[in-house]
């Protein structure tokens, strides 16, 4: 699909909102969308403590721990050990699912943690290159994997700040539904 647009990304500052943008334009989608998303793992589950790790959700509903400051792991990023047994299991198995059965493929988040894992990577690639539109979150800081993700002539990224994210969520939904549609 080269020259064709078909994959759809954000990118911004960390805490920016870029997963909130991903889950309320799908909330606004009738779509069958598979992949995964990430989620922050607060001190006693509590909203307001402080956050202590970042789950990985499945849309097919398996779910595992990306990363926790409580876990020993030779994957560092920052504070946070990388589990990558279940960035594997469930990111990689939710990718590879999306791709047969989908009709979006949800990847939030392309960053750091995920690209402790080579199969990761490739999951991802397989995705991007298949005929099944994309809707993620690419990380800012740049890193050659996703700065190849950022420069192929497949993919658009919208920047996301504090003064266009809840514009953005009818804008990225607008271009979903034309890419779904089309």
């Amino acid at each position: 699909m080269s020259g064709e647009v078909k994959n759809v990304f954000v990118t911004g500052r960390p805490g920016v909102g870029k997963t909130t943008i991903i889950r309320r334009v799908l909330d606004t989608l009738d779509v069958d969308a598979g992949g995964f998303y990430t989620a922050e793992i607060r001190d006693g589950g509590r909203a307001g403590s402080p956050r202590v790790g970042f789950s990985i959700v499945g849309l097919n509903g398996d779910e595992g721990v990306l990363a926790h400051v409580d876990l020993d792991s030779p994957y560092r990023v920052a504070r946070y050990g990388v589990n990558r047994d279940d960035l594997e299991r469930v990111g990689v198995g939710a990718i590879e699912e999306a791709v047969e059965r989908s009709s979006l493929i949800v990847m939030d988040e392309i960053g750091r943690m995920e690209l402790c894992s080579p199969p990761f990577q490739r999951a991802v690639l397989r995705a991007l290159d298949s005929d099944v539109p994309v809707f993620g979150t690419l990380q800012e800081r740049p890193s050659e994997f996703v700065d190849a993700v950022r420069a192929r002539d497949d993919v658009e990224v919208h920047e996301v700040d504090t003064g266009n994210r809840a514009s953005l969520v009818p804008v990225l939904r607008d271009r979903l539904v034309d890419l779904l549609e089309g």
